[in-house]
């Protein structure tokens, strides 16, 4: 029957999972220290973070809940849940970081709600604790939640599609079925057509190799899809309506006055020629193979710890796991103990039967969207969703190898694959500890500088298109800004691994468990202080109070280069800004429509208005600073420079 171990046969459990009362209150201390601590600082970034807030800003005080403008300009490659949301959070709560960040915040934890009650169900009360800890401490659920990106709002409403997918057919409860239908439209909306694609990737596979489609009538697809479209349709129909072709646009490059409407962008060059490689513009970037792969284990890192212990009991049991997939209770009853009543028996074979289908869902699910992106151009976090189904599966595995007895087993918590995962997690902290004291020591005699960004190497890794880039630019100087978080991150990759070792070599499994969780969580909360240090490198909110505090109404806003470069300036000013080369990246299909706003400037039209009319501000990145210079010498003003970006003005103060 695949393992012997089955959800709630083990009378004894820890304290800390002893009710779902205590297990949650852990789990909420962990979500607050760690998720919701971080929802307050740094400022908006520049690029993502702040162009996404400010079209949600824009729908926030236009009442446009259809179009999404960015400065003005259309920007329709997005879909609208997202924006909706932080829109409202901005009318409730003011238009700062922390409404910003929010509901993707609150995506984390609804995550780890689904994943405790889906792995409680299927493996058990330890299992599922496992679970929703490893969503609230796993590293990828922490960075890619650092800016405005929709991950966490998806990861959870396809994941709770596919959990009201398969408790609907098992329970034969119409209501869930509906439920998958609703959930999955609210995919889209968060999304686009990925979430469709990713889930009838899995269910289709767990259909024909289950048999389930014989019960295609519980599946309810003509009033489900009914529903389906009844939720997803309308905005995409509206926007449709309200950003139509104009022109006569011929390819794929619109020019100004002949443009694709919402329906070509937004369906062929968002969603087929992106994952094609030949989307417009190509403003995107794809990890090398092998750093993708490896990538996946550092953004489930602690828990990637464990994947080998998953993988050898999946292998081990794949034959009685096949079995169980397809098996139903009545053929079964005679693996059961004899002793256990009919309705007990029964109980039993149902909670096997959902564990071993939760498996085959899971992994389809999971293998599909890291295949996908492999294949795909991608970013670092564009296999998020992937976390939800791997995490899960491997709280299953874990907990069962733990409530394993310890005679007659090959694989129980003692094993030498859990602590040998254990020696090598310290190993590892031992080294990083060392190397952050290494960092720390060179830079003793350095004066704290408040600008981090003059002390990094920039190396460009990926030319900086990836989320990850900035990651590598750290040097030995750096550490002299980075002092309390490494100091913090050092003592806690000294101690936590050692202690979890120590505890899983005397057999104390769940603690030993809980420890690495708990290592993950206190450098989490230290890379947050650290990541707060790069705010003046990543954000220009400094350089936008500073207009703020000298600026009047009638004074205008010039960003040299693509507005996303200085978006946070836009967003904490309050301004439209007027760009200078700027029609490129999310501004291109905006620009040419017939009705975008003139502020689309040349070098020349730069030339001919400085010093004239309303005082010019003028924001400038690090990698126009020399054209600028040689451009406007001795007719500029400078007013402040925080690594790569200065601002300037057109006229003495």
């Amino acid at each position: 029957m695949g393992d012997s171990t089955l959800p709630g046969n083990n009378p004894r459990k820890p304290a800390l999972i002893s009710s779902p009362a205590t297990a949650w209150t852990l789990l909420l201390l962990v979500f607050l220290a760690v998720h919701f601590a971080a929802l307050f600082s740094p400022s908006l970034l520049d690029d993502a973070d702040a162009t996404h807030a400010n079209g949600a800003a824009h729908m926030a005080t236009s009442g446009d809940w259809v179009t999404l403008y960015v400065n003005g300009v259309r920007y329709l490659e997005k879909p609208p849940l997202p924006y909706w949301m932080v829109a409202i959070d901005y009318r409730i709560f003011g238009y700062n970081v922390f409404a910003t960040h929010l509901p993707e915040t609150l995506g984390v934890l609804a995550c780890a709600l689904l994943a405790w009650l889906w792995a409680r169900r299927a493996y058990g009360e330890r299992a599922a604790f496992y679970a929703a800890l490893a969503m609230l401490t796993c590293f990828g659920a922490f960075l890619w939640t650092r800016f405005f990106i929709p991950e966490s709002i998806l990861t959870f409403f396809i994941g709770l599609a596919l959990y009201c997918f398969l408790t609907g057919l098992d329970d034969r409860r119409p209501a869930r079925i509906y439920g998958m239908y609703a959930s999955l439209a609210i995919a889209v909306l968060a999304k686009g057509l990925i979430a469709p694609v990713f889930f009838l990737a899995a269910v289709i596979p767990y259909l024909w190799i289950t048999g389930e489609w014989r019960k295609w009538r519980q599946l309810r697809l003509l009033t489900g899809l009914i529903l389906f479209f009844a939720i997803a349709a309308p905005w995409h129909i509206l926007a449709g309506i309200r950003n139509p072709d104009h022109g006569n646009p011929v390819g794929n490059v619109p020019t100004p006055g002949h443009v694709h409407g919402f329906f070509y962008f937004y369906f062929i060059n968002e969603h087929v020629l992106r994952f094609l490689g030949k989307r417009y513009p190509h403003d995107y970037n794809k990890q090398p193979f092998w750093v993708f792969w490896l990538g996946q284990l550092v953004w489930l890192f602690p828990w990637s710890l464990y994947f080998p212990v998953a993988l050898k009991r999946a292998w081990r049991n794949r034959r009685l796991a096949w079995a169980d997939v397809r098996y139903n209770a009545s053929d079964t009853l005679h693996f059961l103990d004899a002793r256990s009543s009919a309705h007990e028996a029964a109980g039993m074979a149902a909670r096997v039967r959902f564990r071993a289908r939760t498996g085959l869902l899971l992994a389809i699910y999971a293998v599909f969207i890291l295949v996908f992106f492999a294949i795909s151009t991608n970013q670092e976090y564009y296999t998020w969703p992937a976390y939800l189904p791997v995490l899960i599966l491997t709280a299953g595995a874990l907990g069962a190898v733990e409530e394993a007895p310890e005679a007659g087993r090959w694989l129980n918590a003692k094993s030498k694959w859990l602590t040998g995962a254990h020696a090598a997690f310290a190993i590892v902290g031992i080294a990083a500890a060392i190397a952050l004291c290494s960092g720390l020591w060179a830079s003793r005699h350095l004066p704290y500088v408040s600008d981090i960004g003059t002390r990094l190497a920039h190396r460009g890794v990926g030319d900086y298109s990836l989320a990850s880039s900035h990651f590598f630019d750290l040097t030995g100087p750096s550490f002299a800004a980075l002092r309390l978080p490494a100091a913090l991150a050092a003592i806690t990759l000294l101690i936590g691994p050692l202690v979890a070792w120590i505890l899983r070599k005397r057999g104390h499994s769940f603690e030993s468990t809980v420890s690495v969780a708990f290592t993950a969580a206190v450098f989490l909360i230290a890379a947050h202080i650290a990541f707060v240090r790069f705010e003046p490198m990543l954000s220009s909110r400094a350089l936008a109070d500073t207009i703020n505090r000298l600026s009047a109404p009638s004074d205008q806003l010039i960003l040299y280069g693509d507005q996303a470069d200085g978006s946070s300036v836009i967003f904490y000013t309050h301004r439209q800004a007027l760009l200078v080369d700027g029609r490129s990246s999310s501004m291109i299909w905006g620009s040419c429509y017939p009705d975008a706003p003139h502020i689309f400037l040349d070098d020349n039209d730069l030339l001919s208005m400085w010093g004239k009319g309303p005082r010019k501000f003028l924001f400038v990145p690090g990698e126009h600073y020399a054209h600028v210079e040689s451009l406007l010498a001795g007719r500029l003003v400078k007013l402040q420079e925080l690594y790569p970006n200065t601002l300037y003005t057109d006229r003495p103060l």
